[in-house]
């Protein structure tokens, strides 16, 4: 069965640069889909979409510092390894660990995709033109492929974990390997779907390194070493963007993931630690603690609705006369940061309502080892769909079956004890400790 509940949290021995990275890698994907986002009208009233910020000359430079998905699994790998020892300490095994990570991204996933089911239902119904729904579900849809990666991550953090305590250098070897003979495979085939055997190596890789980091393996270098390293992987990154098969655009080279983001995430490793001086210091800012804390608590719901909210409040300002500046525009670029600060106002808001459904609360005693993974299967499967296929009225409603079949295994039980973590909801399944 579950541990029982742990003490409540001590900050003195928590590492709150980690939090302030987490939500700091939060916010840049909310920067960027803000600047790809663009809705409008043409001459004749139309609704017209369009990505801004891809068509700068500058965007996709700006990848390589706004491409943050690497130092999320790193910071995540840190969490995992942290979260293993302590259930492990405690007496839990492998499948309760699944099991409690599973359900701490199956279930607030689970009203997003029931809201998706309902809304695209509803345009269905309405008979609601396809070229105004269809990108608008495919933009809504775009961040869910986390889900999947991360689910991924989470199962194998056991047998990652042991293998990193038995021979830390060839396991992180031996995914490295695996991604450039995935990634070349898929292109010396042509194969692009080879690619998605990368969701076995480049993301658990960049986890494996958050796990160096939890051992204290980038504290022991010295400055300047971490520099070269991070300077080397810049450089790397040229050549395999200028000459290689790979786009400058780090963005395109995230489904399937790629070598160029595994050689980020060691360059992201390495920057996160020099940093770490400075962000201690801003972490001791009583406000910057309080936003962190606030934006932190409700991260899974910040990252999963942030795209659908930005997507409802650029329809509103259309309705509004001279709200909607036209993309790309001075005055839209202007209206950016006003438009960041209204949506996270409104996922906040939002949160306050979704927290009864995420709430994790007492769980029963652990199901077999086949129920976890039936159950894992299920969560794992609509998040994949997207990623694959994109959002669609199907895929919406299959993946709320799914999610909710999932749930509903991995709550199942004779009596209740408590989860680990207490009964606090899904709020820390972005990384936070466990």
């Amino acid at each position: 069965m579950d541990s029982p509940a742990r003490p409540a949290l001590d900050l003195s021995r928590r590492d709150l640069t980690l939090d302030l990275a987490r939500v700091t890698c939060v916010v840049f994907v909310i920067v960027v889909h803000l600047l790809q986002v663009g809705i409008g009208t043409d001459e004749q009233g139309a609704l017209v979409t369009s990505r801004p910020a891809e068509d700068q000359p500058w965007f996709a430079a700006a990848t390589w510092i706004g491409q943050i998905m690497p130092l999320f699994f790193v910071v995540g790998g840190f969490a995992a390894a942290a979260g293993w020892r302590s259930w492990t300490a405690r007496g839990g095994d492998a499948t309760g660990f699944i099991r409690s990570r599973t359900l701490r991204l199956a279930q607030p996933a689970l009203p997003l995709f029931v809201f998706f089911a309902v809304v695209l239902s509803a345009a269905t119904l309405l008979r609601l033109p396809s070229d105004l729904v269809d990108p608008a579900a495919v933009g809504a849809g775009t961040p869910l492929w986390f889900l999947a990666a991360y689910l991924l991550c989470q199962a194998g953090v056991p047998t990652l974990a042991r293998w990193h305590e038995r021979a830390p250098r060839r396991t992180l070897v031996f995914l490295a390997v695996g991604v450039v003979v995935v990634d070349a495979a898929r292109f010396g085939t042509g194969i692009t779907e080879i690619g998605l055997l990368n969701l076995l190596f480049v993301w658990p890789f960049a986890q494996q390194l958050g796990f160096w980091y939890h051992d204290g393996w980038f504290d022991r270098r010295h400055p300047l070493t971490l520099a070269g390293i991070a300077a080397g992987c810049y450089l790397l990154l040229w050549p395999l963007t200028a000459v290689g098969p790979y786009s400058a655009n780090l963005l395109d080279d995230l489904n399937p993931p790629t070598v160029p983001l595994a050689v980020l995430a060691v360059a992201q490793a390495c920057l996160l630690r020099l940093a770490k001086p400075l962000l201690t210091q801003l972490m001791a800012v009583r406000a910057v603690r309080g936003i962190v804390f606030v934006l932190g608590s409700r991260l899974m719901t910040v990252y999963l609705w942030h795209l659908p909210v930005i997507l409802v409040l650029t329809g509103l300002t259309l309705l509004i006369p001279g709200a909607a500046p036209a993309p790309a525009s001075p005055a839209w670029w202007w209206s950016r940061p006003i438009m960041f600060v209204a949506v996270v106002a409104v996922v906040l808001a939002l949160s306050l309502l979704l927290v009864r459904a995420e709430r994790i609360g007492p769980l029963r005693p652990v199901p077999s080892s086949a129920i976890v993974a039936i159950a894992w299967t299920c969560a794992f499967l609509p998040p994949f769909a997207v990623m694959e296929w994109f959002l669609s009225l199907w895929v919406a409603v299959g993946g709320a079956v799914l999610l909710g079949i999932a749930v509903v295994l991995l709550r199942r039980g004779r009596r209740a004890t408590a989860v680990v973590g207490g009964s606090g909801t899904a709020r820390s399944s972005l990384g936070s400790e466990a």
